[in-house]
């Protein structure tokens, strides 16, 4: 059994040569084209793939819908995902030194946000690879859950550091 990745990881292909993808920019944000009625209710967030080729030939990549599954919260609970506005990658030949990228627009309860999980299986060229995992979560509602971490433990490294870049951009500081 192989380790899901971790939004953000790229995942090399051992059977394709120099080809790799990321799932990353997990975050909240509102569909272009508005939203779905499925939707009605439910928190918007998207994600992008990108498929990269580092290798010395060009794939044939295919990224389109049915080979993506996205699911949110602790019981995996199916995201409705808005076809209209995502933009898939539909037969395209990445070159070397190139890249691809889809984003997907997909909704879910807010409280489910943070633990999402995006299954992707690629096509290149006439294969299909093996199906990949990456999980990760929006910070919908880490915002409480950091200003109480900031007022218990000031003497943190992130602390540290914020304060000396307030130091440092205050009107009269040495710098």
């Amino acid at each position: 059994m192989y380790e899901p990745n971790v939004v953000g990881d790229w995942h090399e292909y051992d059977d394709h040569d120099g080809l790799r993808v990321r799932v990353h920019r997990l975050e909240a944000a509102e569909p272009p084209r508005g939203r779905d009625d499925a939707a009605a209710g439910l928190t918007y967030f998207s994600v992008r793939v990108t498929v990269e080729n580092r290798g010395s030939r060009h794939f044939g990549v295919q990224l389109e819908d049915g080979q993506i599954d996205v699911r949110v919260g602790p019981d995996g609970e199916g995201a409705v995902i808005d076809w209209r506005s995502s933009q898939f990658i539909e037969g395209f030949d990445v070159y070397p030194l190139r890249r691809a990228t889809a984003v997907l627009y997909a909704a879910g309860p807010e409280a489910a946000l943070t633990q999402v999980d995006i299954q992707i299986q690629l096509r290149v060229d006439e294969d299909w690879t093996d199906r990949r995992l990456w999980a990760g979560g929006i910070g919908v509602l880490e915002s409480t859950a950091a200003t109480a971490c900031q007022s218990t433990t000031t003497g943190g490294l992130a602390h540290q550091v914020s304060a000396f870049l307030k130091d440092q951009t205050e009107p009269g500081s040495a710098a």
